[in-house]
């Protein structure tokens, strides 16, 4: 019964990833231009990988919260959760190699029963070691409430989503009560350290907008996040990422049902920077799904667009020369982390 379940949520997701690609590959039909020709018709050479120094890894799609923008689909539904296999895999892959930092994502990703082994794990290989905590699981429930002590042990840099600095914005998007919990959160981080200056212990925060409209620049949002969060709440971080939201997943969902899709897609090719679209995060980054499966970068994970053919499907088949130098899989979705300063998730890439 169980396996019939999960087959049939799997048919149930591919579905949905294929919608999700025929509505992106439409977007000609109604006059948006392929990335690729918009690439070439600018003289630009098609995106290719560097050496590789970020692994981002998803260690599963459960969440306890279900956020509007979520490019994830994530939510307390998810059933999808790396194991301590896949993650020794990684483990192994890593090791002797130039990447220095593991990213991880989620959901939230320290509801994975192994999160607090991986990171150890990692911290022992001497991995920088990014998590990217929603906030809100820290205060979910008491077995969270020791995760700010927790990170600082490995010294890992914290990165939270808080899409505004009031309530009626933030509890919009992510849902009723979360920015509540989230200063309480962000309050419990600052307590061990996180975000004081001198303290070594990085805490950045991730802004991107609640509509069908491109971010801010980070040099205009920062200054503004840092001081209502520190004169009403008394809280401190260190830097504000900006990100661009990409038509994936809930977001497509959103701006396919307001009737804004089109509208949106030209905005994102009108901002075309080839500046951004040099440093795109896919360049340096392999994405590493929570079944072991290998991909360009996060987005093209979501929509189930695998490595080119030469390159390795799955990481027990991890091979850094393999990697070097491949082509990028592109599609639609890429013109969002080309606009404007351009969108990666380390915020602005120009």
């Amino acid at each position: 019964m169980k396996l019939t379940k999960s087959l049939k949520a799997r048919d149930h997701e591919l579905a949905n990833i294929e919608r999700q690609l025929g509505i992106l590959s439409d977007a000609e039909a109604v006059g948006i231009q392929p990335f690729e020709a918009k690439m070439a018709g600018i003289g630009l050479e098609p995106l290719t990988s560097r050496q590789l120094e970020i692994f981002q890894v998803n260690v599963g799609k459960m969440c306890n919260q279900v956020c509007q923008h979520c490019h994830v689909d994530a939510g307390p539904d998810r059933k999808e959760i790396m194991t301590r296999e896949t993650m020794q895999l990684c483990l192994d892959a890593i090791r002797g190699t130039t990447i220095k930092t593991v990213d991880l994502t989620g959901g939230a990703p320290e509801m994975n029963p192994d999160f607090r082994w991986f990171v150890e794990e990692l911290s022992a290989l001497g991995m920088h070691i990014i998590v990217r905590c929603n906030l809100t699981i820290i205060v979910a429930n008491k077995k969270y409430h020791d995760l700010p002590e927790f990170f600082k042990k490995h010294k890992v840099e914290v990165v939270s989503s808080l899409p505004y600095f009031s309530a009626r914005r933030t509890d919009a998007q992510r849902g009723d009560g979360v920015f509540e919990r989230s200063i309480r959160a962000l309050a419990m981080l600052n307590e061990v350290g996180y975000g004081m200056e001198g303290s070594g212990l990085i805490l950045n925060l991730v802004y991107n907008p609640s509509g069908a409209f491109l971010p801010e620049g980070q040099e205009v949002l920062e200054p503004q996040f840092k001081k209502k969060l520190r004169d009403k709440f008394n809280i401190e971080f260190n830097s504000l990422l900006a990100i661009t939201n990409l038509p994936i997943s809930r977001f497509l969902d959103y701006l396919v049902n307001t009737g804004k899709y089109e509208d949106y897609m030209q905005e994102l090719v009108n901002a075309f920077n080839p500046v951004a679209a040099e440093n795109v995060m896919c360049r340096n980054t392999l994405s590493v799904g929570w079944d072991g499966y290998l991909f360009d970068c996060d987005f093209n994970q979501m929509l189930n667009l695998p490595l080119e053919g030469d390159a390795p499907s799955h990481i027990r088949d991890f091979d850094m020369p393999k990697l070097y130098g491949r082509n990028i899989i592109l599609n639609q979705h890429c013109y969002g982390c080309t606009a404007g300063a351009g969108s990666s998730c380390g915020g602005e890439v120009a």
